[in-house]
């Protein structure tokens, strides 16, 4: 079992800079019901919750001019909307995601606590869809920062094992959304599978999808040479090779052709697509993703 607690996955100076991406964090698509967002428009039938400073990027049709002629500084104005907003997690918990040093599921989990404690922090939803051979665990949405307790148990209950079937997962996590949200996949994608064809079918439906792939650096830079029998740890078949230059050049060919695949769809869906590689500051992975950035 993990010995990964809570506490682990958001530290006191993790969660005061998730406290001030929150404020940047946009979520396109809306599940219809009650909750708070911010607006897409000002006035209407939206009741004024609270300002919020002006960041570089922001929407400059949102800022209240009235309280800039005052104190001269520009701040947004944000709104208890009609629309609630739910963020829905897809951790794959394959047995792959348990290799490497760390071990890629911890910077999953803590990726996904990180983007549940900023959707929860705003008043929202967040729930955690655990993926293997299609969904294995379906968590109940939590709403707000009471839900955060919640959200941190599901997340240290995932252990990886099994094979894979992102796609299954994927359409399954589509076909139970009663209203598109944001649809977060965190996977390493090591699936040959119809993944981009599942996305595709998300991203029909109305989901705002988000790719955040998890690697390790010697998945990027393999740094083992000569003959090896290598494992697939999820169907447990070995193959014996010679790790030789033209080999290491073959699989980061292949690597990279998989990462240009999920950025090259990425772009044509205008969805985000994160690389978070395990040896790399979470913080900056995050701000990538509130950033919608295209890795």
């Amino acid at each position: 079992m993990s010995s990964t607690t809570a506490s682990d996955l958001l530290g006191s100076d993790f969660v005061r800079e998730l406290e001030v991406l929150r404020r940047r964090l946009e979520i396109r698509a809306r599940s219809g019901s009650s909750g708070e967002h911010l607006a897409r428009r000002r006035g209407g039938s939206s009741e004024f919750q609270e300002h919020r400073a002006y960041a570089p990027g922001d929407d400059m049709r949102r800022i209240d001019w009235a309280a800039y002629a005052r104190t001269g500084e520009p701040v947004l104005k944000l709104f208890r909307a009609e629309e609630d907003v739910i963020a829905r997690l897809v951790c794959d918990a394959s047995a792959s995601l348990g290799v490497g040093e760390p071990p890629k599921i911890d910077t999953a989990r803590r990726l996904a606590a990180a983007i549940g404690y900023m959707t929860l922090a705003r008043s929202e939803r967040a729930q955690v869809f655990v993926a293997g051979e299609g969904i294995v665990r379906e968590n109940t949405p939590v709403r707000g920062r009471n839900g955060v307790p919640a959200l941190l148990r599901s997340l240290t209950a995932i252990e990886p094992a099994g094979g894979t079937d992102l796609a299954r997962a994927i359409d399954s996590v589509v076909q139970k959304s009663g209203r598109p949200g944001m649809l977060v996949a965190i996977s390493d994608f090591f699936d040959s599978g119809p993944i981009t064809t599942a996305l595709g079918r998300a991203v029909k439906a109305g989901h705002d999808v988000v790719l955040a792939q998890i690697v390790a650096p010697d998945e990027i830079e393999p740094s083992f040479e000569g003959d090896w029998a290598l494992e697939d740890v999820e169907t447990g078949q070995t193959v014996e090779v010679t790790m030789d230059p033209a080999a290491i050049e073959a699989y980061v060919v292949r690597f990279a052709g998989l990462c240009e695949e999920l950025r090259a769809w990425s772009r044509k869906h205008r969805a985000a697509y994160v690389r978070v590689r395990t040896d790399e500051p979470l913080e900056a992975a995050v701000r990538r993703f509130v950033a919608r950035s295209v890795d």
